[in-house]
């Protein structure tokens, strides 16, 4: 695809609205709907050499939009599977030093969560943060739903475990879940 044939600034000016308001809907917050519309435009800058065709423009951006929209609602959607772990909820206000605290603690989860086996970081990934039904991840993986219940399950308690090992447990006790 000629890329010349493509004006950014054309497409940005003739579709911003489209994508910020479509963003704005499904966030109901201009903040992250600013937000997902940058991030949107980054997309379509990184990627315009993939569309294959330029008639169906607008609706390959809004696609753009809907899977960066999707992305940060899993990703807030899997950080509140661990509300306890990773945030403090109860303070009104974080200070710096609180910042630095949840940030220590999001790399803690991540770090537990590459101790995983793989089977098991798989579908917490697929059914935590990208918030694929049952059905989807035993399509991805070719496996039953039932084992993807199980593996879910198990990898979560492991999770769980492996957060619960830190010297300071992030306030969690056991039998809390």
């Amino acid at each position: 695809m000629d890329e010349k044939r493509l004006d950014i600034n054309e497409i940005y000016d003739k579709y911003y609205r489209d994508v910020y308001h479509f963003a704005l809907y499904f966030t109901n917050n201009k903040q992250e709907a600013e937000d997902i519309t940058q991030e949107t435009f980054i997309k379509i800058i990184k990627s315009i050499s993939t569309l294959k065709d330029p008639d169906r423009l607008k609706t390959w951006i809004l696609s753009i939009a809907r899977n960066t929209a999707m992305d940060l609602h899993r990703k807030r959607k899997f950080v509140s599977l661990f509300p306890e772990w990773v945030f403090d909820k109860e303070k009104d206000s974080i200070t710096p030093e609180d910042r630095l605290i949840q940030k220590g603690e999001w790399t803690e989860l991540h770090s537990a969560l590459l101790k995983l086996k793989q089977q098991y970081r798989t579908v917490v990934i697929l059914r935590g943060l990208k918030e694929l039904s049952i059905k989807e991840t035993a399509d991805i993986l070719g496996c039953s739903e039932a084992k993807v219940r199980v593996d879910y399950h198990r990898g979560l308690q492991l999770l769980k475990k492996q957060v619960l090992s830190n010297d300071e447990g992030w306030g969690l006790k056991d039998g809390q879940s």
